[in-house]
């Protein structure tokens, strides 16, 4: 005897979960969370170095993310404009830290983590990489996306909000800074 079974719904695409949630279906922002948690949270790690400030961006993301849906526009890819949100979100963790007193190096440590695995054990990568993350916000932010995202200077420029001449401008800054300062 033949077996019937419900086949799973459709997977909507992210431009309806994020009309139906702009709308107030909870259910369809809830999904639109669900889906993009994970990219959120790498995200926010590469960033932050550490997994626990990391897991504090992520929860700050998801719950801005209800009043600030409304602003996604579609004139990039939604997830260009999450990692916008995102690294937002990483800069104004810093920022009230560093208002607080906080000694800005607790930001810099580098977690072993999946997107240095070549690296993990070297001391030369991890210095870099605390370097990198001491730098002004541009230049680490440029450097960050191509050289630790390994995206194109184009696609930065949409992350960044800037041409890909500036991106170019910020990673050569970024690496006579870093020549300084290695």
């Amino acid at each position: 005897m033949p077996q019937f079974y419900e086949s799973p719904p459709p997977r909507l695409a992210d431009e309806t979960l994020i009309a139906r949630a702009v709308g107030g279906d909870r259910r369809a922002f809830a999904d639109l969370v669900a889906r993009h948690y994970d990219f959120i949270f790498r995200t926010a790690c590469k960033w932050c170095g550490k997994a626990s400030d990391a897991e504090d961006v992520a929860q700050d993301v998801c719950v801005k993310l209800a009043s600030i849906l409304k602003s996604f526009d579609g004139r990039s890819a939604f997830t260009s404009w999450l990692y916008r949100v995102t690294l937002n979100a990483v800069r104004d963790m810093q920022r009230a830290r560093s208002r607080r007193g906080r000694n800005v190096d607790r930001y810099a440590e580098v977690a072993p983590d999946e997107y240095l695995p070549d690296q993990e054990d070297s001391l030369a990568a991890k210095e870099l990489w605390i370097a990198v993350r001491k730098l002004p916000d541009q230049q680490r932010d440029a450097v960050l996306l191509i050289y630790a995202e390994g995206m194109s200077h184009a696609e930065a420029g949409v992350i960044m909000g800037c041409k890909e001449a500036t991106v170019s401008w910020h990673v050569h800054e970024a690496k006579k800074t870093l020549r300084g300062l290695l």
